[in-house]
């Protein structure tokens, strides 16, 4: 497995109060840092160079550089690999788990307590969050791209996906429900935010603007980012307020073929038909231009990353340009693992980060730290030297690591998602598969209806159909016959998929072939860390299965 062989890892034990160590940087770097995190969707290994799966198989050259003068956290991980609660994560340092949005309380009610983590898992007004926090510290804070994870009332729905996106009283509601979510993404401490994506393009609620627009959000970065440079011209230099932006794009998630994608009409946007194509990305035709004369292939996944690629290009121009570069940390970050997207096993929750600075890092150009996603918001905090307010994560600070200093102590490292929740400790890794009474039980009549109902809103979207057989067996994520599409790649992928108790000794089954928990040599290990999950889940709002009761 080479630069994915993950050893141990654990997370601070959930609902302790964690103070920011504080750590102070080298003298170069004393300042209060600006911060940019991006944030891809469903970036896969290949798509990175910096990686052995990706090494040379991709036009990225500012990826590259931000791997190349940054550290590669090669052993980042994520708790719960889907978008949704992992935005949760990054921009709360807690667990999903602690969501407090109705749709995710009430289904624990209807589960009888057992929390079920998935795209229910929503950030509400109120709630402890990293901007919210660095406004506290001083800072300008703005979001442009993706959201699919703070809540937003009153969007309006359209009756028919397959209207035309011309009509006004269309235009109308579509961009009546951006300002809803704009308003939404101020309310939890983004000071300016533009240029969003409710969800993915395919639900925005018309066919006609499910398409990526790359450009689009870029323009919204480079125009905060120019406008928080405005603010601090004449300001002195101690007194500069130093800004955060939080930037989510949509690709390379889906859709991805070219039309709908790299190079589709860069009029359509989530706000119906602009006047005019955004600028700050190079022109799209020479997209495939420059993968050709790179020896690169031309194909859907290669130019979407180099569009991709082009926006942290135009991000660090404008840094460049406002003077702002000396004094930026960024942190590049793909949403969660997609070797095994919608299950807890490594190839969805192992998930390595970029963490860049001019000049680099003391800790040099890799780390084989074992940090986690929760870790993200205290240890920009502790690089802001701002206060947590009291604020319960369930990360802590890398940013001592960064600095050089050796990792300390031994964590045990905690997943959730759906049906499922796992610990590791050391090399051996217990998944927990726990469908409640109703679940398990459900009726073929039941069954058939609920893949029914499922598949039929899919296919008024225009979306891809996992099967129509109501007897298919349920995912980890999903209590629909044959899973979700998320998951679709990942339901039944390892022998020991559908096992109620599941051990791995990862030492020599790093892709957790062989389930352990049924031979008598691992007793004493399986109990072990069966007791492991029960402290995590015991620590968390709700139970899970006989767990945490």
């Amino acid at each position: 497995m080479g630069l994915f062989n993950m050893t141990l890892f654990s997370v601070f034990v959930a609902g302790a109060a964690l103070a920011v160590s504080h750590s102070q940087p080298d003298a170069r770097h004393s300042k209060q840092p600006n911060v940019i995190f991006f944030i891809a969707d469903d970036m896969l290994p290949r798509h990175f160079n910096c990686l052995p799966q990706g090494k040379g198989r991709n036009l990225t050259p500012n990826i590259d550089r931000l791997a190349d003068e940054g550290v590669v956290m090669l052993q980042q991980h994520c708790a719960s690999p889907i978008c949704t609660p992992s935005r949760y994560n990054v921009l709360t340092g807690t667990y999903a788990s602690r969501a407090q949005n109705a749709w995710f309380t009430e289904t624990t009610g209807e589960l009888k307590g057992q929390t079920k983590v998935e795209f229910n898992t929503h950030i509400v007004k109120g709630q402890p969050t990293l901007p919210a926090l660095l406004q506290r510290a001083g800072y300008t804070t703005g979001m442009v791209g993706k959201n699919h994870v703070v809540e937003a009332h009153g969007l309006k729905r359209f009756k028919n996906f397959d209207d035309s996106a011309r009509d006004p009283k269309n235009v109308s509601i579509l961009k009546s429900n951006h300002d809803h979510v704009c308003q939404a993404m101020r309310e939890i401490g983004f000071d300016v935010v533009d240029r969003v994506y409710h969800n993915n393009p395919d639900f925005l609620g018309l066919h006609e603007v499910a398409v990526q627009n790359m450009d689009w959000i870029t323009e919204g970065g480079i125009s905060f980012l120019e406008h928080a440079s405005k603010q601090r011209v004449g300001v002195e230099e101690n007194q500069k307020k130093p800004f955060f932006l939080y930037f989510a794009t949509t690709v390379p998630h889906g859709p991805t073929k070219e039309k709908r994608s790299w190079n589709a009409d860069p009029l359509i946007s989530p706000v119906g038909y602009l006047s005019e194509a955004p600028k700050g990305q190079p022109a799209r035709h020479t997209i495939p231009e420059r993968l050709k004369v790179a020896g690169v292939p031309v194909n859907d996944d290669t130019c979407n990353m180099l569009w991709l690629d082009d926006a942290v290009g135009a991000l660090l121009a404008t840094l460049e340009k406002t003077g702002e570069i000396d004094n930026t940390v960024i942190f590049f970050y793909s949403d969660h693992g997609q070797m095994a997207k919608g299950t807890l096993y490594q190839g969805g929750v192992h998930n390595p980060c970029i963490v860049w600075r001019k000049g680099g890092f003391p800790v040099g150009k890799t780390s084989d730290a074992l940090t986690h996603i929760v870790d993200f918001a205290p240890t920009i905090l502790d690089m802001a030297g701002a206060d947590s307010g009291g604020t319960a994560f369930d990360g802590e600070s890398y940013l001592p690591i960064l600095n050089g200093e050796p990792q300390s102590g031994e964590r045990v490292m905690y997943f959730e998602l759906g049906y499922a929740r796992a610990v590791r400790k050391g090399n051996f890794k217990y998944l927990a598969l726990r469908y409640p009474a109703d679940v398990k039980s459900m009726t073929p009549e039941a069954r058939r209806t609920a893949l029914e109902e499922w598949n039929a809103e899919r296919r008024r979207k225009h979306l891809r159909v996992v099967t129509d057989d109501p007897s298919a067996p349920f995912s980890h994520l999903t209590a629909v016959p044959g899973g979700g599409d998320a998951e679709r790649g990942s339901t039944g992928s390892r022998p020991g998929y559908f096992d109620r108790d599941q051990l791995y000794d990862l030492s020599r089954d790093p892709n957790e072939q062989e389930n352990l928990a049924s031979s008598p040599e691992y007793a004493v290990k399986l109990q072990e860390m069966k007791r492991l999950l029960d402290e995590h889940v015991r620590a968390l709002p709700g139970t899970f299965g006989e767990f945490g009761k």
